[in-house]
């Protein structure tokens, strides 16, 4: 399983463009990459994003990489890995999109699964597993990535953003919702919630 995150110029992968990327293994945990790249020419940026991910408009175009390379070494970086099924935060809904759109760009063939992991759907099945009724917000689930983290007994993600960061979070989330246990050295010194033992 790869456990990945990234940013953005924006939400919209149309109009947006991916600036940074990180990935772990999931099964091999010191099998890191982190990338960051130019947007794609004439993509459009919003500064809620940028103040999101800490990118300044000029660290965003101060890259010698392009977004084609980054995403030619990102397809190179997961020779080896088993399974490749993407998991993470918001990987089916943002991360997926991103990157499909990224290497549609570029007449690339896009070679992960459709199917993703999220860290969302997990929490929400742990609670119900025990009992426990998920929380709400106008109607729909109030699960975000502070709830999780807070839920699995690590602290929140240090701000602004980033991507390899983000992707550790969600992987230790993981971790420690499916098998009870601690996955990075990040997070040794935060004990697993007696509940998820």
């Amino acid at each position: 399983m790869i456990i990945i995150d990234a940013e953005f110029t924006g939400l919209n992968p149309h109009k947006h463009s991916l600036i940074s990327l990180g990935a772990f293994e999931f099964e091999k945990p010191d099998n890191q990459i982190y990338l960051e790249c130019l947007p794609w020419e004439g993509a459009e940026y919003m500064d809620e994003a940028l103040e999101v991910n800490g990118f300044t408009k000029e660290r965003i175009f101060s890259s010698h990489k392009t977004l084609e390379l980054a995403m030619i070494e990102f397809d190179k970086w997961p020779e080896g890995i088993g399974e490749r099924t993407l998991a993470g935060q918001n990987v089916g809904n943002l991360d997926l999109m991103f990157l499909q759109t990224s290497h549609e760009r570029y007449g690339m063939s896009f070679n992960f699964p459709h199917r993703t992991i999220d860290v969302h759907t997990l929490t929400y099945m742990h609670l119900i597993k025990r009992g426990v009724t998920p929380p709400l917000d106008n109607n729909r689930t109030a699960i975000n990535s502070s709830f999780v983290q807070n839920y699995v007994g690590i602290p929140e993600e240090p701000k602004p953003h980033n991507a390899l960061n983000g992707a550790k979070v969600s992987g230790e989330a993981i971790s420690r919702l499916l098998y009870g246990k601690n996955l990075l050295p990040e997070f040794k010194d935060f004990p697993v919630p007696e509940y998820l033992l």
